[in-house]
C-alpha cells in the first residue's frame, strides 16, 4: 500500500469514512433509527415515520403501504464529531462521511441483508428492548459473523412498557454468544426514559423535555441513584477489556493508569477484531440516544483502512490469492452487490469499491464474462434520489447506470489486473406458485418483467414446468411472491393470475446402494454404448451432491468421466419419489465398460442417468419438507389456543417463555402447514398475537402426508 492511500481530490479521507448497515429482526426499529441519523446529520429537515409512510429509506410504494422494508436502501450523510468536555474524540470538530444501508427485517427478503453485509465494514445490530434477541436477530447476526462484520448493538424501544436493558444484553450473550457489554446505558426506562449514562466518561446525557425532536441535550453529573450501577458497569467493562486486549492487559498488570482514551482504543481494537460488541441503549422513536450511538459508530466501528484487504482469486489461476487493499492509488477492484431497475434511469448496478478509483469514461472488466464495459454515468444514491458524480473512490458505495451482462456478485476490475472477489451466497427458494398472463398482450410483457425481477433478486427464480407448460415463480415466502406480483402490476403493467403456492420439497436417501445403467443402441451404422456402475451414499445435511471417480483399470475412459458427472447432476434435478430435486447424496463412480467405436459422451451421460436413478430407488429414498422456526408472542390468556393450533399444524414446541403477561412460544413447524397462519392467529387472539418465522432445516415427511403429496402430484 502506498504511504498515503487517499487521492488528493476526495472530499473525505478513508480514515474518516464509515460504511455501515442497520440490521435486525422485523419491527425492531431499523428504518426509524436510519431516519433519525439522517435528521441529526442534517441530511433531512423533517423526521419521517414508518407508520405514516414518510421515511426516506422506505421509498417504494409497497414499503410505505405495508410499513415494512422490502429492499435495502443506500444513503450517505456527514457527521460532525462533537467536542464534548472530557470526551475523547479522534476527529473532533471534523466531519466524517457515513454510508448507510438500511436492510429489511422480514425473512422473505433475507437476500437484501446478505448482500449488504457482504460489502459493509461494520453494522449496527438493533434489538427490541422488550423482546431482546428474536429469531431474525439470530439470522442477521449469523450473516454478519459469516462475513466477519464488526458490530455495535443498539437496544432500541427503551421507552416501551416492559423494556429491560439488562435482560436484552444478557440474551445477546446467551442466544448469540456475543461478548456484549454496555458503553451507553439508558437513563431510566418506559415513560421515565431521560437519556443515557456514558459509562466511560461517567456523565449523564439528559434530553430536554421541551425539545421533542431530541436535538437538545445536556451533559450532567450522573444522578445519585445510578452512581453505584455505573461504577459496576465501568469496572466490568475495564475487566473485560483487560482480559481481551493485550495492550490494556499489560497496562493493568504494570499498574499503569488506564485513561478513557486507552479504554476506547482497546474497545475499538477488539470490536474490529470481532471479539467484542459495545452496547448502546435508547429509543429511536422518542429521539433519545441516537447522537451518541453515531459517535460510538465513529469511535468503535472500522473504516475501510481498518479492515483486512479484500481477498480474491486470480481468474487465470484459481489457486492464487490476490489482495485488494483500500487505496485510491491501487488497481481498480469492486464488487457489484445489487441490481435495480429504475423507472427513470434504467438498470442500476450498486457496487462497493475496494481498491483504486473509477471515473466516468473509464472501462471496467468483468472476469466472469471476459467482457469490458465503458462507464458512461456514475451515481451517488440517496435512497430513491440520484446525484450524478464524476469519480468514486476506494471505500465508496455508488451505482453505475446502464451496464450490461452483469449479475449480483460479479467483480468489476482493471483488465490488466483481473481478480475474482467472493460473491455473496443466497439461500434456495422454499415456495413456488404458477402465474399466467390475463391477456395475450400481457404474455410478452410478463416474460420481460419476470426476467428483470429475477436479475435483481437472487432468491427469486422463474422456470417452466415441463409437465404442464406453466410458468412457475419461486421465492422465500408468501409475502415475497406477493410483492413480486404487485411489482409486476405497478412497475411493468402486467396483469397476471396466480395459482396456489407450492412447497419446494426435496428428496434424499437413507442407505447406501449400488446402481447400474446401460445404454446399448444398434441402428445399422454407428451405435451408442455406455455402461456405468455407481454407488450412492447419504451425505451430511447441507453437503449437497458430491461425486468421486473410483474407476480403476480404465473401464470407463477418462475422457468420458465429465459426461458421467454431468449425467449425475442432471438426474438429481428430478428424484425418484415424486420428481423433486435430490439433495445431500454422495455418488462414487465405481465401474463400467465401453465400446471402442460406439461409446461417446452422450451415451455415457445417459448411462449415468440410468445408473443413479437405479441406485436411488434401491437406497430407501425419502421426501423432505422445509421446516420453519416460528416464534409466537401472545398474551397469556391465548396461550392454550395458540399452542393447540400449532399442534394441529404438526408443530414441535421447542420452548415457552413468559415475560410479564406475554408468553413467547418457540416451535418448529412444516412450511406446508403455515399457509393462512396470520389470519388464524388473528382470529384466535382477537388480533393481539404476533409471530415471525424463518427457514430452519429440512425433515422427512411423515408417511400419511407423503401419500397426500403424491396424490396431489399425480
Amino acid at each position: 500500500m502506498s504511504a498515503n492511500p487517499n487521492s488528493p481530490n476526495r472530499a473525505y479521507p478513508l480514515e474518516r469514512t464509515r460504511n455501515i448497515g442497520i440490521a435486525a429482526h422485523i419491527d425492531a426499529g431499523k428504518t426509524t433509527l436510519t431516519e433519525r441519523i439522517l435528521f441529526y446529520t442534517g441530511m433531512i429537515h423533517k423526521i419521517g415515520e414508518v407508520h405514516e409512510g414518510t421515511t426516506v429509506t422506505d421509498w417504494m410504494e409497497q414499503e410505505r403501504e405495508r410499513g415494512i422494508t422490502i429492499t435495502s436502501a443506500a444513503t450517505t450523510c456527514a457527521w460532525m464529531q462533537r467536542p464534548e468536555e472530557g470526551i475523547y474524540k479522534a476527529y473532533e470538530g471534523i466531519k466524517m462521511r457515513v454510508n448507510i444501508i438500511d436492510t429489511p427485517g422480514h425473512v422473505d427478503f433475507t437476500a437484501e441483508v446478505e448482500r449488504s453485509l457482504r460489502v459493509l465494514d461494520g453494522a449496527i445490530a438493533v434489538f427490541c428492548g422488550v423482546a431482546g434477541v428474536q429469531p431474525q436477530s439470530e439470522t442477521v447476526w449469523r450473516q454478519a459473523t459469516k462475513y466477519g462484520v464488526p458490530r455495535i448493538a443498539f437496544v432500541n424501544k427503551m421507552d416501551r412498557t416492559g423494556a429491560d436493558f439488562e435482560a436484552a444484553v444478557q440474551s445477546m450473550r446467551t442466544k448469540l454468544g456475543a461478548n456484549a457489554w454496555p458503553v451507553l446505558i439508558p437513563l431510566g426506562r418506559e415513560d421515565y426514559l431521560k437519556g443515557q449514562i456514558d459509562v466511560i466518561n461517567h456523565k449523564a446525557v439528559i434530553y430536554l423535555d421541551n425539545d421533542v425532536m431530541g436535538s437538545t441535550y445536556e451533559i450532567q453529573e450522573i444522578p445519585e441513584e445510578f452512581k453505584a450501577s455505573t461504577e459496576k458497569a465501568y469496572a466490568d467493562l475495564v475487566a473485560q477489556m483487560c482480559d481481551l486486549d493485550e495492550e490494556l492487559g499489560m497496562m493493568y498488570l504494570e499498574e499503569k493508569p488506564i485513561t478513557k482514551q486507552d479504554l476506547k482504543a482497546a474497545i475499538r481494537r477488539q470490536t474490529i477484531a470481532n471479539k467484542f460488541v459495545p452496547v448502546v441503549g435508547g429509543s429511536a422513536f422518542k429521539n433519545k440516544g441516537v447522537q451518541f450511538l453515531v459517535d460510538a459508530v465513529m469511535d468503535y466501528l472500522p473504516g475501510p483502512l481498518d479492515i483486512e484487504p479484500a481477498k480474491g482469486l486470480n481468474p487465470d489461476n484459481v489457486s492464487e490469492t490476490i489482495l485488494a487493499p483500500s487505496d485510491d492509488n491501487g488497481k481498480f477492484c469492486s464488487l457489484a452487490f445489487k441490481l435495480w431497475s429504475d423507472p427513470f434511469v434504467g438498470k442500476l448496478v450498486f457496487f462497493r469499491v475496494y481498491s483504486g478509483k473509477l471515473s466516468k469514461g473509464d472501462t471496467v472488466y468483468n472476469p466472469r464474462t471476459n467482457k469490458r464495459e465503458r462507464i458512461s454515468r456514475l451515481i451517488q444514491i440517496q435512497a430513491d434520489k440520484r446525484e450524478d458524480i464524476d469519480t468514486c473512490y476506494s471505500g465508496d458505495i455508488a451505482a453505475i447506470v446502464g451496464i450490461k451482462n452483469i449479475t449480483t456478485g460479479d467483480t468489476l476490475c482493471d483488465e490488466d489486473h483481473p481478480i475474482l472477489l467472493e460473491p455473496p451466497s443466497f439461500p434456495d427458494p422454499v415456495i413456488s406458485m404458477s402465474v399466467e398472463p390475463k391477456t395475450k398482450i400481457d404474455q410478452e410483457k410478463m416474460g420481460i418483467a419476470l426476467q428483470r425481477l429475477a436479475e435483481e433478486d437472487p432468491t427469486f427464480r422463474v422456470f417452466t414446468d415441463e409437465d404442464t407448460g406453466q410458468t412457475i415463480i419461486a421465492g422465500m415466502g408468501e409475502l415475497h411472491l406477493e410483492i413480486i406480483r404487485d411489482r409486476m402490476l405497478r412497475e411493468f403493467k402486467v396483469e397476471a393470475n396466480s395459482g396456489k403456492p407450492q412447497i419446494a420439497y426435496k428428496e434424499t436417501i437413507l442407505t447406501p446402494a449400488d446402481g447400474e445403467g446401460k445404454l446399448v443402441k444398434q441402428s445399422g451404422g454407428r451405435g451408442q454404448y455406455g455402461h456405468v456402475i455407481c454407488r450412492v451414499t447419504p451425505n451430511e445435511r447441507g453437503k449437497g451432491i458430491t461425486t468421486e471417480n473410483k474407476v480403476v483399470g480404465g473401464t470407463i475412459p477418462k475422457e468420458f468421466i465429465p459426461a458421467v458427472i454431468k449425467g449425475f447432476n442432471e438426474a438429481v434435478l428430478n428424484g425418484v419419489v415424486a420428481g423433486y430435486p435430490v439433495i445431500d447424496v454422495h455418488v462414487d463412480i465405481i465401474d463400467g465398460s465401453y465400446h471402442d467405436v460406439d461409446s461417446n459422451e452422450m451415451a455415457f451421460k445417459m448411462a449415468a442417468i440410468f445408473a443413479i436413478k437405479d441406485g436411488l430407488k434401491k437406497a430407501k429414498p425419502i421426501l423432505l419438507e422445509p421446516i420453519m422456526k416460528v416464534e409466537n408472542i401472545t398474551p397469556d390468556e391465548f396461550q392454550g389456543d395458540i399452542m393447540g393450533d400449532l399442534n394441529r399444524r404438526r408443530a414441535k414446541i421447542m420452548g415457552i417463555e413468559t415475560k410479564g403477561n406475554l408468553c413467547t412460544v418457540n416451535a418448529e413447524v412444516p412450511l406446508a402447514e403455515m399457509f393462512g397462519y396470520a389470519t388464524a392467529i388473528r382470529s384466535l387472539s382477537k388480533g393481539r398475537s404476533s409471530y415471525s418465522m424463518e427457514p430452519s432445516h429440512f425433515e422427512q415427511v411423515p408417511e400419511q402426508v407423503k401419500a397426500a403429496i403424491l396424490d396431489q402430484k399425480h
